[in-house]
């Protein structure tokens, strides 16, 4: 039988706030103290009332403007009760029938060809206490727990989706553009190592062309958009087996393992009842007015789609250049500066604009992939990176040579021209200084020469190369073509000559 994978994502978002949600513990846990964030209210202590965050709820807003969602009046804070250790009260103060948002849409993929993802609600909790556990070391259940209270309290916003992914594709693809929108709102710094940016997804098999949904699985402890697809990759595997087999899918909550690459039980999925819902006691209804609404929606910046559109208006840069640079807003930051450091207008302006695109997107974001390294935190400056396209320009190092000198700026964080000074990078164009270097490659790679000679012209690509291995790259490229076709041409004359002589030799045999 044919399964339709069906798939919905549920992503928690600490948002970047100066105090906590519903007090006023600063909210920049990660470098402090253990359980140096805290105070009676994030504590669960008897009597303690919490007060809401208005920033908090205003970035919630923003991100539901824009996914497109709709803000209705009134919304509340509810109780949701559970009883894991992370929670110092018992319960976590969280929204349930009245969100913040609801009804929006993100679209994934390239404009115009991508598919819309429902967004069925955007609404504000607070995040748990964190969690350390020390094994006792002899595989026994002699370890312990200790609780981290920092984290308790400090907003948390939930995004969740409608399960209109059908692949693990997809929901990357949606992950990825979620985390590219909250980055350029400003109201998350979005790192999954930290847990900023944290996703649970929902997933379940049918059969093809079914109405029906099945039987769903959560999947839980995902860090990285690469553990959210391989994590349901292996699920969507999973379940046609047991499906396969003739079993039934159990609806529960699993873990993914990221040393093993698999998901393992974890316990049996609650449903909305379980967690006894009511409305917050402490805390009154929230009446959004619709000015305050429309105040935020003046106030959202420009996104990746209107930053994409006007880089290719303004820079003139091809429509896959500016969606790769302005998927993250670091990245359309960086670009950004560096292409408007050219004062010249028209084409000489635009001519810079793609030359700073190629440069980053080629030799500097591999130098940064390399490193899992994000553009905001690059070695490379703006700065740098326009220096050293001006020296390319010039002609004071060819492209091979650039391409060394910002390796080395990536190492050493050194300007362009200091390194190029130090280290004597001048580009070489005196014909004398290059021919020696010729006849080397020429002589050391006497099958490309025979190559050439035999009407394989490619083979002159190889030795100019070669050339330019030995002069470390400093030889002017044009001046290193046109040597090495020079000498080649002459060879090939040369052995045409001897061939004509041996041909009149024999003639002259015969008569």
């Amino acid at each position: 039988m044919e399964y339709e994978t069906v798939i919905g994502l549920e992503v928690h978002v600490q948002l970047q706030t100066q105090s906590k949600m519903f007090c006023a513990c600063r909210a920049d846990y990660q470098s402090a103290p253990v359980n140096s964030r805290v105070c009676p209210v994030c504590l669960g202590l008897p009597g303690a009332l919490p007060v809401i965050n208005a920033r908090a709820v205003e970035y919630t807003i923003m991100t539901g403007l824009a996914l497109n969602c709709s803000i209705p009046r009134l919304t509340k804070f509810d109780r949701k009760n559970y009883p894991y250790p992370d929670l110092m009260k018992g319960y976590q103060i969280s929204q349930y029938d009245l969100p913040i948002a609801v009804d929006g849409r993100l679209e994934i993929g390239d404009g115009g060809e991508g598919r819309v993802i429902g967004v069925r609600r955007v609404h504000l909790e607070e995040d748990v206490a964190k969690m350390q556990h020390f094994p006792d070391g002899r595989g026994g259940n002699g370890g312990y727990s200790l609780v981290d209270v920092n984290r308790s309290g400090v907003p948390l916003m939930e995004v969740v989706s409608e399960p209109d992914m059908r692949s693990a594709e997809e929901a990357r693809a949606y992950l990825m553009t979620l985390h590219s929108l909250l980055q350029y709102l400003g109201v998350s710094t979005g790192n999954m190592q930290d847990g900023s940016f944290r996703c649970d997804a929902n997933i379940s098999l049918r059969p093809a062309g079914s109405d029906e949904f099945g039987t769903r699985t959560e999947i839980k402890n995902m860090n990285s958009f690469r553990s959210v697809f391989q994590a349901l990759n292996f699920e969507v595997g999973r379940q046609r087996r047991v499906l396969e087999d003739g079993g039934r899918v159990v609806q529960e909550t699993r873990g993914w393992l990221e040393g093993r690459a698999v998901t393992v039980s974890q316990r049996s999925k609650e449903e909305a009842h379980d967690y006894r819902y009511f409305p917050e006691p402490d805390l009154p209804p929230l009446d959004i007015a619709p000015d305050w609404v429309e105040q935020i929606r003046g106030r959202l910046p420009e996104l990746a789609p209107e930053r994409c559109a006007r880089f290719c208006r303004d820079y003139g840069l091809p429509l896959y250049d500016a969606r790769l640079l302005t998927a993250s807003k670091a990245m359309a930051d960086y670009y950004e500066r560096a292409a408007g450091m050219h004062p010249a207008a028209g084409t000489a302006r635009e001519s810079h604009a793609k030359q700073v695109s190629n440069w980053m997107l080629s030799d500097l974001a591999r130098l940064l992939n390399l490193e899992n390294r994000d553009i905001a935190d690059s070695p490379v400056s703006p700065e740098h990176l326009v220096e050293l396209i001006g020296l390319v320009d010039a002609g004071t190092v060819s492209v091979t040579l650039g391409k060394t000198v910002l390796e080395e700026v990536y190492a050493s964080g050194a300007a362009p021209r200091r390194i190029v000074e130090e280290r004597g990078y001048t580009q070489i164009s005196d014909t004398a200084a290059v021919e020696p270097s010729v006849r080397e490659a020429l002589d050391a790679n006497p099958r490309a020469v025979a190559d050439y000679l035999g009407g394989k012209d490619s083979a002159a690509k190889f030795l100019v190369g070669q050339v330019m291995k030995l002069t470390r790259g400093q030889a002017k490229p044009d001046l290193v073509n046109q040597l090495v076709t020079g000498a080649l041409e002459r060879r090939k004359n040369e052995g045409n000559g001897a061939a004509d002589s041996a041909n009149q030799s024999k003639g002259a045999g015969a008569d």
